[in-house]
């Protein structure tokens, strides 16, 4: 059964979302001073690859820890975005609709820009694919558990606002952001996991996700 890691690791001096602190990792206790080996870990909740729940956005929203673990892994499907460019980066209904039949038979679209092969450079932060509002509005009629990018963020960093960040919370659709390696995934489907930690209060998590097939 393959299993394809589709996450990116979380270290020092990683990419962060603009405005948020980078993370430390710290040995605090060691094999050599004290028999075992221990870290600290001082992460935000939306670090690297990671779910964006309802209440990120939402005050009344629901927090991952009160969502039943079903929400986290189910079928999915990846459809191929790396046509888009700087120059009109926006993923259109156009681009959803010849995959409506399998995008109505699974859980989760995941949407391979390829954009995570800027990871690491300024150039990841800006002009990159995203889904437009009417877009994301034909996506919520699928009742889908989720949508993942492989982008900092779901909505465009040159447009103001988290509409579309919106649209689909408000229907508890969950965002997975920061994917990586989507180019791996097959072509007729997968089963897509991302669970998060499980934490009070959870308004998102970094989570190792991966693909099965």
């Amino acid at each position: 059964m393959p299993v394809i890691d589709i996450s990116h690791t979380i270290k020092n001096g990683m990419p962060v979302f603009p405005g948020t602190e980078a993370p430390t990792i710290e040995e605090v206790f060691s094999h050599e001073v004290h028999g075992f080996r221990e870290h600290r870990l001082n992460i935000f909740s939306h670090i690297g690859t990671h779910i964006d729940a309802p209440n990120h956005m939402l005050p009344e929203g629901e927090t991952l820890d009160e969502m039943d673990v079903s929400r986290f892994i189910g079928p999915g499907i990846c459809i191929d975005c790396t046509h888009k460019t700087p120059e009109s980066p926006e993923i259109s209904i156009d681009d959803l609709t010849p995959y409506e039949t399998e995008i109505s038979e699974c859980d989760f679209v995941l949407l391979n820009t390829g954009w995570n092969k800027h990871w690491g450079t300024n150039k990841y932060f800006t002009r990159y694919p995203a889904l437009n509002e009417a877009a994301a509005s034909w996506l919520v009629d699928f009742n889908l558990k989720g949508v993942g990018v492989d982008v900092i963020s779901i909505d465009s960093a040159e447009i103001s606002g988290y509409a579309v960040h919106n649209i689909l919370l408000e229907q508890g659709t969950i965002i997975i952001e920061n994917l990586n390696n989507l180019h791996l995934l097959p072509k007729d489907g997968f089963l897509f996991s991302s669970l998060p930690l499980k934490f009070v209060s959870a308004d998102g998590s970094p989570v190792r996700a991966i693909a099965i097939y």
